[in-house]
């Protein structure tokens, strides 16, 4: 069986993140499992521009192709202002067809909420584009302690659980796409 393809996204772009430690961190958890190939996508790797343009540019023609290729999504996500980053948005938007019928999970952090409101926010994008949010979370709260320290046995066991969720939808909306393509 070929593997599924998870791409994690880091949404976040701002100097001091943690939302890079805590993608790699997934990662590592992640790449435990034989049967998924996972890649990071981290948004300060592509040069956006200011304003939506008229015509794609080479960066958001790169970031819609990673997208593309992947069969599942998970969003690193912080909660900034009871939301989620207008860079996340933004590249969100830059994609349309290409996160259809797709599984999205979630890794969201902040203060005190774990960053919940972010991800209710970003359930109704992903709902908007017809992909399919998992039910749960992993959910980290910066002020508890070191965000990569925490990986206790209630976060590895919400790890699995995510994978798990990730993995029975993922599968099944591929095999869905390959025999009978999404209309939206």
């Amino acid at each position: 069986m070929t593997q599924l393809r998870i791409a994690v996204i880091v949404g976040s772009t701002r100097e001091g993140r943690v939302g890079d430690r805590l993608a790699h961190w997934f990662v590592e958890q992640a790449t435990r499992h034989d049967d998924l190939a996972v890649t990071v996508v981290d948004l300060t790797e592509y040069d956006f521009p200011a304003t939506y343009p008229a015509e794609p540019t080479a960066s958001i023609r790169a970031f819609v192709r990673e997208v593309g290729r992947a069969d599942a999504f998970v969003v690193v996500t912080p909660e900034y202002n009871h939301s989620f980053p207008a860079p996340l948005k933004q590249a969100i938007d830059y994609a349309y067809d290409e996160w259809q019928a797709k599984p999205v999970g979630f890794v969201s952090y902040g203060c005190r909420s774990t960053g919940q409101h972010a991800v209710d926010q970003l359930r109704t994008v992903f709902t908007a584009l017809h992909a399919m949010t998992v039910r749960d979370v992993v959910g980290i709260d910066l002020l508890a302690d070191e965000p990569t320290a925490q990986c206790t046995d209630e976060l590895q066991r919400d790890v699995g659980v995510l994978l798990d969720q990730l993995r029975w939808w993922g599968l099944a909306l591929r095999d869905g796409r390959a025999a009978r393509p999404y209309v939206s």
